[in-house]
C-alpha cells in the first residue's frame, strides 16, 4: 500500500482501513463502517476526500427510487444498484496514489473526480459521452462514492485539478454544476438574445444563475414557490422573479420575455413546472427538463408540431464539460457556488462519522 508516495508493508500494520457511511438498508439511518483500502490497479487513481457535496439524487438512492407519476415506481434495483452503497458523487479530494500503470504527476494534485464513469469501451463512450453509457459506473451510484475517506477513479483524466477554488465549492460542479452547465449549452445561441427562465431556485437553479451570468448571456428569470429562495435568486444573478405559486405565474412569465419564453429549463422536473413551462414557452420555443422530482407529462401530440415545440432532456454532463466549467470558474475568480448553512451541517456531519475514530454508529438520513 503507498500513502504519498511511500509503499508501507500490510504485514507491518495489518490490512490498511478507511471509514465510510453506507446506505444499507433503503430509508434507514446510515451506518458508519470500516472497509479494507482499495488496492490500485492499472491506471486508478486513489483521492483523499477533501469535501462531499449533498445531492438530492443522494435523497432519491436512499429512499430506494424515482417516482414516475401514474402510480409508477422507478426503483433503485431496477437500474442494477444494490445494497449496500456508499453515495457521494460529488467529491474533491488530493490524489495520493496511482495503480501500476497510472500517471505519478497527478499525485499531490486537488481535483473535482468526474463522477459520472461508463464502461469506457462502447462507442457512446468513445464520442466522449461517458454519462450517457448503458452500462455505467457513476461514482457514488454503481462505484463506491465519497461518504467515505477515499474514492478510486479509473484515470487521471478522471481528476480534474480545480486551483484556487475551495474544495467544498469545486466538489459540487461535478454535478450541480455540471447538470446546469450542460442543460445551458443545450439552448444554444438564442441564450444571446432571449432570456432564459429557469423553473426553481434550489441549488441547480442558484448554479444556473451563476453559471449564466458568468458566460456573458442576457440573464435569466427566476421562478419559484418559495419567497426566500427567490431573493437569493436574485443575489445569484436573475433579473427578474415570478412566484409560481400565483395563478398568474404563466401571464408574467409571458409578460417578461415578451409574449412567451423561448428558452425555459425545468430544474424541478414536477408536473406543475413542466405544465408551467409549457404554459408560458413561445411558438418555437425550447424546453430542457432535467429536474427528477417526479410525475408524468400528459400531452397532445399534436400540440408538438403545431406550435412546434423542441422537448429536451438533460442528463448531468460529460468530462469535457466539467473540464470547461472548472476553468470558467477559475477565469471568473468568484464562486459559482451557493453553499447554504444548512448544506455545509450536513456536509460537516457525514465527513465526521467518516473521520471519526468511535465505533460505527447509525446516522441520520439527509433531508
Amino acid at each position: 500500500m503507498r500513502i504519498g508516495g511511500e509503499r508501507i508493508a500490510e504485514e507491518q500494520l495489518g490490512r490498511p482501513k478507511m471509514k465510510k457511511v453506507c446506505v444499507c438498508e433503503h430509508g434507514e439511518p446510515l451506518v458508519a463502517m470500516e472497509a479494507d483500502m482499495p488496492e490500485l490497479q492499472g491506471t486508478e487513481v486513489l483521492l483523499k476526500v477533501n469535501a462531499t457535496g449533498i445531492c438530492h439524487t443522494d435523497l432519491h438512492l436512499w429512499e430506494g427510487g424515482y417516482d414516475l407519476g401514474g402510480g409508477n415506481r422507478l426503483n433503485v434495483a431496477d437500474r442494477g444498484i444494490s445494497l449496500p452503497m456508499t453515495l457521494g458523487h460529488e467529491v474533491a479530494g488530493t490524489a495520493v496514489d496511482v495503480g501500476p500503470d497510472g500517471d505519478r504527476s497527478i499525485v499531490g494534485k486537488d481535483c473535482v473526480a468526474y463522477p459520472w464513469l461508463g464502461c469506457g469501451e462502447c462507442a457512446v463512450c468513445e464520442r466522449g459521452q461517458e454519462n450517457l453509457c448503458l452500462s455505467p459506473r457513476s461514482l457514488g451510484v454503481f462505484s463506491p462514492g465519497g461518504y467515505a475517506e477515499y474514492v478510486v477513479l479509473p484515470d487521471a483524466k478522471y481528476c480534474i485539478e480545480h486551483g484556487n477554488i475551495p474544495a467544498s465549492q469545486a466538489a459540487l460542479l461535478a454535478c450541480s454544476g455540471v447538470t446546469t452547465y450542460s442543460a445551458i449549452l443545450k439552448f444554444g445561441d438564442i441564450l444571446e438574445s432571449e432570456p432564459l427562465v429557469v423553473l426553481g431556485a434550489g441549488g441547480l437553479g442558484l448554479m444556473a444563475l451563476s453559471i449564466i451570468k458568468a458566460m456573458g448571456f442576457r440573464g435569466a428569470i427566476s421562478v419559484d414557490i418559495d419567497p426566500s429562495k427567490l431573493e437569493a435568486a436574485i443575489e445569484a444573478g436573475a433579473f427578474a422573479t415570478v412566484d409560481s405559486s400565483k395563478d398568474d405565474a404563466a401571464e408574467k412569465i409571458k409578460e417578461l420575455t415578451g409574449g412567451g419564453a423561448f428558452a425555459v429549463l425545468d430544474l424541478v422536473g414536477a408536473e406543475a413546472t413542466i405544465n408551467l413551462a409549457l404554459d408560458s414557452v413561445a411558438r418555437g420555443g425550447h424546453i430542457v427538463v432535467c429536474g427528477l422530482y417526479g410525475g408524468e407529462l400528459k400531452l397532445p401530440l399534436p400540440y408538438i408540431p403545431m406550435r412546434p415545440l423542441n422537448i429536451q432532456g438533460s442528463w448531468v454532463g460529460n468530462l469535457a464539460e466539467l473540464n470547461d466549467l472548472i476553468k470558467l470558474a477559475q477565469k471568473k475568480g468568484r464562486p459559482l457556488v451557493f453553499l447554504t448553512g444548512e448544506n455545509l451541517l450536513q456536509y460537516k456531519f457525514i465527513h465526521a462519522q467518516c473521520m471519526t475514530k468511535s465505533t460505527p454508529a447509525p446516522v441520520s438520513p439527509v433531508s
